[in-house]
């Protein structure tokens, strides 16, 4: 089963994913891991990525579509995968999607995603800040989601209750009880 979690930061979503993986016996592919993995290793595409990194931007479009096809191409993905952060933007769906089995996106208000993350304590969790962060996020991600509600694919869960709430939600949805 081809999973694509969706969430901003603050909702859970990497926590949830990975328990999902686990209990599907698939890989949890985080894009951001890829991206930091590939920026210290050696290579010429650790470099490039490196390069982007130190001037402070994103990686472009059609480098972020090469890496997830290659990483979504190795043998541990042939009985599905869970995917955290990509596609980012309807650009990179319209250039490589993965076709999804479901699209699981863990809602929270940003009130409440607001609250998380300052309570993380971290030096660039000011409130301003990440009221900048959701708001890129919603002004990328709402057009995804739009996407694949449209296709059918889209299935939303309340990010707020426990874990195992959650999970036992995530569960039944993917074992197609709910």
């Amino acid at each position: 089963m081809k999973i694509l979690f969706v969430g901003p930061q603050g909702s859970g979503k990497s926590t949830q994913a990975k328990l999902l993986a686990d209990y599907l016996k698939v890989p949890y592919i985080s894009t951001g891991d890829i991206f930091r993995q590939l920026r210290e290793a050696g290579s010429e595409e650790g470099k490039r990525i490196r390069e982007i990194y130190d001037l402070g931007k994103l990686i472009d479009d059609p480098t972020t579509v090469e890496i997830v096809k290659k990483r979504l191409s190795e043998s541990d993905c042939v009985d599905g995968f869970i995917l955290d952060g990509y596609p980012r933007n309807i650009e990179q769906v319209k250039l490589y999607d993965p076709g999804f089995d479901k699209v699981i996106y863990l809602k929270i208000s940003d009130e409440e995603a607001l609250k998380r993350l300052l309570a993380r304590g971290r030096v660039d969790d000011t409130r301003e800040l990440i009221a900048e962060r959701l708001r890129i996020y919603h002004q990328l991600t709402d057009p995804i989601l739009d996407y694949y509600q449209q296709k059918g694919s889209l299935i939303t869960i309340e990010g707020l209750g426990t874990i195992d709430d959650i999970q036992n939600q995530l569960r039944e949805v993917v074992s197609g009880q709910k």
